[in-house]
């Protein structure tokens, strides 16, 4: 840390030798700084504060039935379009500007000048923007301001109708196309279903659902069937051990048992009217075998009564077997027809299995087609009607409200330049040049001020010094030098406080 010290201790000594170059630069730094700071032409700053209201009454009464423009975002596109190459013509020829440029090349250099000193910011509120332009000519920055004022507020309005009107246009060329592609889709679902009726899903059912409702009723015919036919190969079985006739005294014994049978018959059928009604069919048949039987035992008696000597008659168990063989095969017959007539159906529909489910899938792909024109059909009918709803609020009524909060104005001071802060940087910026001269000239030409700086010059050892006495006139000469030194430093600082006195009375006097 000492090392540092005696360093830059060092450095202070040998700048010191060098004063009087630093002083010089100074001076001169300043007169010219100074000089530039006075010569600088004055510009007034004219500037304006408009406020864009959009929290109108309207806008929650047409919440849902009228589009709502974000006008937010169309603001702060209006104010980057403000300093755009057509704004800065059209504010040129509003404010004559371009009467003073006769080439193309004056005519871009006032453009780039116009937009360097136009300045669009928020005020430190919403919706609240400040216009400001600077100038020589107060009373042109005035008019520039009002001419973007102008064109602010009339762009803002206009874009929102001239975004409706496209908008417009816009909804009904895709509304004139959709109802176009929405025809075709009915006429081609049209023509679809006439082709394949009786095959288009939800006619009868679903297709898989009939195959298997017809494969079940088929087995089940089949089965009634194999057990018909087995019910009458079991009676013509029986119906080959008996004999047709009988001895009246063998017909005693039959007739107990043709009344077992009729007592047997009417038990199962008191059983089968618990389930069923009359009109059932096993009812009705056990209610007619009954009656046969009743018809054949009289028919019995009758012939006992008639031949009681013991003359054969028709034994009854084998015309009861030969009735039940009849039913069985008309039974089985019935049930045969049935079994065709399902086996029909369902070679029918095993030979439409490949149709069906590409019918179904050209359906499927016809209503998603139909579906989505229709959809979208709607939904711009709806959007026609919100885009018109839109046009009419805006022409007949004002969305967006611009308030003027405060009109384009100049002050009497001007903007720029800051004068007083220019000179003090100036005289500033001018010791630190001086400070820096005399630096660089005691590095450039470097002296030896202690017997450090010498040993580390020269790399010998350092056998001995000499001290340097002074004579009163030595000392005298030493004093006159650090008050003329400090003169010359204390002028330059009176300097600096005339000039700030003149620019404030020049200020005043403006």
């Amino acid at each position: 840390m000492d090392q540092v010290l005696q360093q830059i201790l060092g450095y202070a000594k040998a700048a010191w030798q060098r004063r009087w170059w630093g002083v010089a630069v100074a001076w001169l730094v300043c007169i010219i700084g100074w000089t530039w700071v006075m010569m600088i032409p004055d510009r007034y700053q004219a500037s304006a504060r408009v406020y864009v209201d959009t929290q109108t009454l309207l806008k929650p009464l047409l919440s849902g039935l009228a589009a709502e423009p974000n006008v937010e975002q169309q603001i702060k596109l209006m104010t980057r379009q403000l300093v755009s190459r057509p704004t800065l013509e059209k504010v040129a020829r509003m404010t004559d500007l371009d009467v003073k440029a006769k080439t193309p090349e004056q005519t871009e250099a006032m453009l780039n000048d116009l937009a360097s000193k136009i300045s669009i910011a928020d005020a430190g509120r919403e919706n609240l923007y400040t216009i400001s332009y600077q100038d020589a000519n107060g009373d042109l920055a005035k008019k520039v301001v009002q001419s973007l004022l102008t064109i602010f507020v009339e762009t803002s309005l206009g874009k929102t109708r001239q975004d409706i009107s496209s908008s417009q246009r816009f909804i009904e060329e895709q509304l004139q196309q959709y109802q176009q592609k929405l025809t075709d889709a009915e006429n081609a679902l049209k023509e679809f279903k006439q082709k394949h009726i009786g095959m288009m899903p939800g006619q009868g059912g679903d297709y898989y659902a009939k195959l298997a409702e017809v494969s079940g009723q088929l087995r089940q015919a089949q089965l009634d069937q194999q057990e018909a036919a087995n019910r009458r190969n079991q009676l013509k079985r029986q119906l080959a051990d008996e004999e047709p006739e009988l001895t009246a005294a063998a017909a005693v014994s039959t007739n107990s048992e043709v009344d077992g049978r009729i007592q047997a018959l009417q038990k199962q059928m008191d059983q089968l009217r618990l389930q069923y009604t009359d009109l059932h069919p096993d009812i009705q048949s056990t209610k007619r075998l009954i009656e046969k039987l009743e018809e054949q035992k009289k028919i019995d008696l009758a012939a006992r009564k008639t031949d009681p000597a013991g003359a054969r008659i028709q034994n009854p168990v084998y015309q009861q077997l030969t009735i039940a063989i009849a039913e069985a095969d008309a039974t089985v017959a019935s049930l045969n027809a049935r079994v065709a007539e399902y086996q029909r159906r369902y070679g029918e529909l095993r030979n439409a299995s490949n149709m069906i489910p590409q019918v179904e899938q050209e359906y499927t792909q016809l209503m998603r087609d139909y579906d989505v024109y229709r959809q979208n059909y709607d939904a711009l009918l709806k959007r026609r009607e919100s885009v018109t709803m839109s046009g009419e609020v805006e022409s007949k009524t004002d969305t967006v409200d611009f308030r003027v909060i405060d009109p384009p104005f100049v002050p009497s001071q001007p903007a720029w330049p800051n004068r007083p802060l220019l000179l003090s940087l100036v005289t500033l910026g001018g010791l630190g040049a001086g400070v820096a001269v005399a630096f660089l000239l005691s590095q450039l030409r470097r002296t030896v001020t202690d017997r450090r700086v010498l040993r580390e010059l020269t790399g010998l050892p350092l056998l001995g010094a000499v001290s340097r006495v002074e004579t009163d006139e030595t000392r005298r000469r030493k004093r006159k030098g650090l008050l003329t030194y400090l003169a010359a430093l204390g002028s330059l600082i009176a300097a600096y406080g005339a000039v700030m006195v003149l620019q404030l009375v020049v200020s005043r006097a403006g």
